[in-house]
């Protein structure tokens, strides 16, 4: 039997339009898969950070006068003993003042030296009734102030020498030089730092704690050959930085080690506090921060929502954190990052 083609025109339109109701249902747009972690509870074993080596003492150098570098004697990394000369400025300014100052001794000299004689004079002629007390007193009163003349030249003298001194810059102490800015032909105000100088004593290990964590007083450091050095805490940051919310601390390496190289940045290991009842352990992916503080995101019925977390301690895998949790709680262990509260997932088979 022939079919006209009118008819099998309507039977394909009437196909078409079946199969465009049906499609949306059959392709419905199912929630994402994330994976998921058990909160454990953080009763932690060790507290591991980083640490970066540093001197215990750093010395940033400068010029107790202003001039231009005239030399640069030294070059940052390299090893300096005490009294070594480091940069000279261009001193013709500071001996002029110091010949400046010399004329100006001498002619005070001359101008005591007067008022001595007068003094002399008129003594003796007061002995003889030829001058009034009066002149007398005037004649002690001009000694007097020709002498106060002449020590203040003298103390000028004595600076502007000193000021000449001032013009080599030397080292304070043997060390290393960590960083040298100053170049010849720079023109520096006194006081500008030109160097660093990280000067050869006991090195240390420099450690940030988060906020909520007080330095340990003992601990270890993992040298660059494999060594664990001991550690003392010395000296801890009287306030909390307000920017990365962590605490300073300074440790001496009780045991000094050739392996420790200035700057390095080395793991330290403390033994943790007793952890508390809201202390958990969770892997490093199921922290989210983006601009709200750290946060974690806890998955309910189906749902996922941020909760709120302190950050105490950090590794290579997992991270000690604080907050409203309980042991078993699922988080989302990766991707935190693409989540939006109250955002519908399935998870993953465990």
């Amino acid at each position: 039997m022939r079919v006209s083609p009118l008819l099998l025109a309507v039977c394909v339109l009437l196909l078409t339009a079946c199969n465009d109701t049906a499609e949306p249902g059959a392709t419905a747009a199912l929630p994402p898969l994330v994976k998921t972690v058990a909160v454990r509870g953080g009763a932690a074993t060790t507290l591991g950070l980083s640490g970066t080596v540093r001197a215990r003492v750093e010395s940033p150098l400068a010029f107790q006068v202003g001039g231009r570098i005239a030399r640069r004697l030294s070059d940052a990394g390299e090893a300096v003993r005490a009294g070594q000369v480091l940069f000279e400025l261009d001193t013709r300014d500071l001996a002029q003042s110091v010949s400046a100052a010399e004329a100006d001794l001498a002619a005070a000299n001359a101008a005591l030296a007067t008022a001595e004689a007068d003094l002399a004079r008129h003594r003796q002629l007061e002995t003889q009734n030829f001058v009034s007390a009066q002149a007398l007193e005037r004649a002690e009163l001009a000694r007097r102030e020709a002498q106060t003349r002449r020590d203040a030249a003298s103390a000028r003298l004595a600076q502007a020498r000193n000021a000449l001194g001032y013009g080599r810059l030397q080292a304070p102490a043997a060390g290393v030089l960590i960083d040298v800015t100053g170049e010849a032909g720079q023109v520096v105000a006194a006081g500008q730092a030109v160097a660093l100088l990280a000067q050869a004593e006991a090195r240390e290990i420099e450690v940030y704690f988060p906020e909520d964590v007080t330095p340990p007083e003992h601990g270890e450091v993992v040298a660059a050959d494999g060594a664990n050095l001991p550690l003392r805490l010395r000296e801890t940051a009287g306030a909390v930085d307000p920017q990365g919310r962590t605490r300073r601390a300074r440790y001496t390496v009780q045991e000094p080690s050739a392996a420790l190289v200035l700057g390095a940045v080395l793991r330290t290991r403390f033994a943790a506090q007793d952890a508390s009842a809201s202390d958990f352990v969770v892997p490093i992916g199921a922290l989210d921060e983006r601009g709200h503080g750290p946060r974690v995101w806890r998955l309910r019925e189906g749902r996922v929502e941020p909760v709120a977390i302190t950050v105490l301690a950090l590794d290579g895998e997992t991270a000690r954190i604080r907050g409203p949790l309980t042991t078993g709680d699922r988080v989302v262990a990766l991707g935190a990052h693409l989540l939006s509260e109250n955002m519908a997932v399935r998870e993953l088979d465990r």
